[in-house]
């Protein structure tokens, strides 16, 4: 795992959707200026904001599977199995 993942994992959700919408914010403003000619001062910036991108929501997909399956093991614990009576318990 990288150190930006490591970073992006340790924030929370609302810091993760702000950075990613600056990021996009950033990724519109590159590509315009390829479109228009000029070149970015940074010619990888369009590539490392499309993996950090990636990453968040990558680690926004792992937390919410995350969730969904702690719901569904609480749901499950408290379905239990019924407790048997005197003559139910004989029969098996």
């Amino acid at each position: 795992m990288s150190k930006q993942s490591k970073e992006l994992r340790s924030r929370t959700t609302n810091e993760l959707r702000a950075r990613m919408a600056e990021l996009q914010k950033e990724q519109v403003k590159v590509n315009a200026q390829v479109a228009t000619g000029t070149i970015p001062k940074n010619p990888y910036q369009i590539r490392n904001a499309k993996r950090t991108i990636a990453r968040i929501l990558t680690i926004q997909r792992e937390q919410e599977l995350k969730q969904a399956l702690e719901t569904v093991k609480k749901e499950e614990k408290a379905v239990k199995k019924p407790v048997k009576t005197g003559k139910e318990a004989k029969k098996v």
